[in-house]
């Protein structure tokens, strides 16, 4: 017997591999997978750990989880072919997260040299 946390992924795995979810997708957030499966937030949290470790999903700091874009079709059963795609996920994810940080810093940037072209601040 499945474990909640594997329906889940389960689930969302067959809707991906359908066709229904298309990279890209945004997956259900971790509310509404509890809503519709009667599942803890840990199994919700599970689930998605699974579906990224797997190359299924991707998450996006602020943003939510989304269907993966891999190399390679992740449910082919060819185990040599999986770890392929997963790692394009965690590679595409360290991308986004990569320049979601450098957008930071060049705002931050932007408005430490705002500051200081008005005359500093105190202790100046």
């Amino acid at each position: 017997m499945l474990l909640t946390f594997e329906v889940i992924a389960e689930a969302l795995r067959g809707r991906i591999c359908s066709g229904e979810l298309k990279p890209g997708d945004a997956l259900p957030t971790q509310a509404v997978l509890m809503a519709e499966y009667g599942a803890s937030s840990l199994s919700a949290q599970k689930a998605m750990a699974l579906l990224k470790q797997d190359g299924y999903a991707i998450s996006r700091p602020g943003k939510g989880a989304f269907v993966a874009h891999p190399d390679t079709d992740p449910g082919d059963g060819e185990a040599e072919n999986t770890p392929v795609g997963g790692t394009a996920a965690r590679v595409e994810a360290l991308e986004l997260a990569l320049a979601e940080t450098l957008d930071q810093l060049t705002a931050l940037r932007a408005r430490v040299e705002a500051l200081e072209a008005g005359g500093g601040g105190p202790g100046r």
